[in-house]
């Protein structure tokens, strides 16, 4: 059935009459006009025509046409198969089995099954990772969209007269399902879901995350970061063990909240180099009901390096003799020295320079530089010297060390080139820092308690302790705050002003590396009574922490860094690599390409950029769309330069199992569609609230004339004619 309909006013009306009618009057009066010319009156006759249709187009006409439904309306059954549905929190007789278990028993049943007279029933799976382009699905991130799979059930059925859903609500893919929902509710179509799980957390203690390095250091003390969860009622003590294989490396006690997540670390020192596939485990409770997530394994790989070091200072002061000892004693580092002795020549000897490193060929062998009480000042450091010490930092990925003394040559560095990498704000007032008349101490700030640097017991209460107890210190700098971005690890134990206790160990990234503020100069003193036990632990572990990043790929001639180490799939990957050409400078153009393996053997080749600055420095970046180990090749033929190297990629996991379900979610599309949310206690409710609806309306379409292109463009084309037959009979 169909029928003509106007849009239009009754004044409307009148106002269209009137104007035709004077139209007509105009037309026939120029027609007698001129002579009542043949060609005249087939152009008045199109002017009339023309008039028409406009004031036609001005009432709206619409087409509508009633189609009336001949088959059933269909109702469909989406039911969710994403990996959180295996959790097992469903009470069926007594017994728990999971919310996939279920839903396969009832769509076994056909609990649907009473709908079938009055409708035709469509059951659907939907779960997860619909490709975002035309890669392999297999690829993509598993979650559970469930926007996508409303939105594809709308689009797919023109006659829907209810949909319902079994789910846990769980979705953590695509858009808000909320903006589909009204879509819904447009059509006039209700949404039937039914939460399937529990509203709380299963008790459960689970590792959600370790963020292991891509690489360690033979000699070096590795830290593992762990998340651990706890959903008991309860705080939980448990065991947080490292394995190689059946082999423990380490262990650890921890305890655990309730109800709330822990970041944690575990130590351990390895014994030889190679790659390891090690495993993290915490302990199982007596009432888990999930105990497969109670380990996480991971690999790395271990090195022999040798890390060079650069301490530079003015006078031979303890803090000074005995950071020599102890950086010239660690077998995996290589040191040198600048002393710049007060009115005499540089100090010589074994492993001290004569002059600074003036040029970026001599300055880029370092990992790390130490800057003891020197500044810019008569016979020490130049502005050019600073220059490279921040190219080396902000391009070459090395750290920095400030140790500022009691001659306040550092205050000199507040106005040059490493204004900007100074992690803390000096008091210019006080150049020559604080003296104390009786000791003090390092107190630890809630960062400085996890931070590795500050590590010198696994255990985070053993660790603070020992902080209370190592022996302190009588003069300290003068500082005034820490600056915007960086982290204090320590603060001074009895001082403070305006901005809160003065911040002694403070970090700082800038650029592509790292730099370490320590305001006293007396760790030197934490030897009393242990030796080099702590001293030496603390210096060795800033050196490797500054020099990690710099090691993580190299070769003769050629470096490469990349961030994250460990990447997930969809991570954007920062790689830059240092080029030195054949005379060992850094390289100053070229091109620099790579090519990246995937698992599954596909090939991506990315080109490098040049980086400004001067220290053949050569950037790109890099999406893995992958999961698993990924080759790069990276080759500079005009330099004759090539590095191979593994990348570890990841796929994140947030599709989580034992989490409640969401039933916010599901509440706000049965409000939103004029629908009814249930458990899977009430699904006789939701049968009999959709076999008392209505029967569909018959579908409703509108041809809106007056919007019609091809109405307009007839007009258009009418009015052209108009006007080019006016040319042709002569009509101005």
């Amino acid at each position: 059935m169909s029928n003509w309909t106007f849009a239009a006013s009754f004044p409307l009306v009148l106002l269209g009459l009137a104007i035709w009618g004077l139209t007509l009057w105009l037309s026939w009066t120029n027609w007698k006009r001129q002579a009542s010319r043949r060609g005249v009156a087939i152009l008045e006759g199109l002017r009339v025509l023309i008039v028409t249709l406009l004031i036609i187009t001005l009432l709206k006409p619409e087409r509508v046409q009633q189609i009336q439904r001949t088959e059933k309306p269909n109702i469909v059954v989406l039911h969710d198969t994403s990996a959180s549905m295996t959790t097992s929190d469903v009470v069926v007789s007594n017994q728990v089995v999971s919310r996939a278990q279920w839903v396969e028993g009832v769509l076994t049943n056909q609990f649907y099954a009473p709908l079938e007279a009055g409708a035709q029933i469509e059951v659907h799976a939907f779960a997860q990772y619909p490709p975002l382009d035309n890669s392999d699905s297999t690829n993509a991130i598993e979650g559970t969209d469930l926007s996508l799979a409303l939105d594809g059930t709308l689009q797919q059925f023109d006659d829907l007269k209810g949909v319902i859903v079994l789910t846990d609500g769980d979705w953590n893919l695509g858009l808000p399902p909320i903006g589909v929902a009204t879509q819904y509710r447009d059509r006039d179509v209700p949404v039937f879901p039914i939460a399937v799980g529990r509203q709380s957390p299963l008790p459960d203690v689970a590792i959600d995350d370790v963020d292991a390095p891509a690489y360690g250091l033979l000699g070096e003390t590795i830290s593992i970061p762990v998340r651990l969860r706890n959903d008991f009622p309860r705080e939980v003590t448990t065991m947080l063990e490292l394995y190689d294989g059946d082999t423990q490396l380490a262990r650890k006690e921890v305890l655990i909240p309730a109800e709330t997540e822990l970041q944690d670390a575990i130590v351990w020192d390895p014994k030889e180099t190679g790659t390891l596939d090690l495993t993290v485990k915490i302990g199982s409770e007596p009432d888990e009901l999930l105990a497969d997530n109670n380990e996480s394994s991971f690999q790395i790989g271990i090195r022999l390096e040798t890390l060079k070091v650069l301490v530079v200072d003015s006078k031979p002061r303890w803090e000074y003799r005995y950071l020599r000892n102890a950086l010239a004693r660690d077998p995996g580092v290589q040191m040198n020295c600048l002393l710049f002795h007060p009115g005499l020549a540089t100090g010589g000897g074994r492993h001290y320079l004569s002059a600074f490193p003036s040029t970026k060929e001599q300055i880029s062998v370092y990992d790390v530089i130490f800057l003891g009480d020197v500044g810019v000042v008569p016979n020490q450091l130049k502005e050019s010297d600073l220059e490279l010490i921040r190219g080396l930092v902000e391009q070459q990925s090395s750290g920095l060390v400030f140790m500022p003394g009691r001659s306040g040559h550092q205050q000199t560095l507040a106005e040059s080139p490493l204004a900007d990498l100074i992690p803390v704000v000096l008091n210019d007032e006080r150049p020559q820092g604080i003296g104390l008349q009786n000791e003090s101490q390092l107190s630890l700030s809630s960062l400085g308690r996890g931070h590795w640097l500050t590590r010198f017991d696994s255990d985070g209460q053993k660790n603070d302790e020992l902080w209370r107890q190592l022996p302190g210190f009588y003069w300290s700098a003068a500082v005034e705050k820490s600056r915007p971005g960086s982290e204090v690890l320590a603060v001074h134990s009895t001082i403070r002003n305006s901005w809160g206790r003065i911040p002694l160990l403070v970090t700082r990234p800038f650029g592509s590396g790292k730099v370490l503020f320590m305001g006293t100069d007396s760790a030197w003193r934490w030897r009393r009574g242990v030796e080099d036990k702590y001293h030496y632990r603390f210096w060795s572990q800033v050196v490797r922490w500054m020099a990690h990043q710099r090691h993580l790929s190299e070769t003769d001639g050629i470096r490469m860094t990349f961030t994250p180490e460990v990447a997930e799939v969809g991570d954007t990957m920062n790689f830059q690599a240092s080029v030195l050409d054949s005379s060992g400078y850094p390289a100053q153009s070229g091109n620099v390409l790579a090519t990246i393996t995937s698992p599954s053997g596909r090939s991506e080749k990315i080109e490098f950029a040049l980086s400004p600055g001067g220290w053949g420095v050569f950037e790109a970046a890099f999406i893995p769309q992958e999961e698993g180990q990924h080759h790069i090749t990276v080759r500079a033929e005009e330099y004759g330069r090539k590095l191979e190297a593994d990348l570890q990629v990841t796929r994140p996991l947030i599709e989580k199992i034992g989490q409640p379900i969401n039933r916010q979610a599901l509440q706000e599309i049965a409000s939103v569609t004029r629908g009814q949310l249930a458990g899977t206690e009430g699904l006789v409710e939701v049968i009999a609230a959709l076999k008392s609806m209505p029967e569909p309306k018959p579908r409703e379409v509108r041809l809106r004339l007056w919007s019609n292109p091809w109405w307009g463009g007839t007009l258009l084309l009418l009015l052209v004619i108009y006007w080019v037959g006016r040319k042709i009979v002569g009509l101005v």
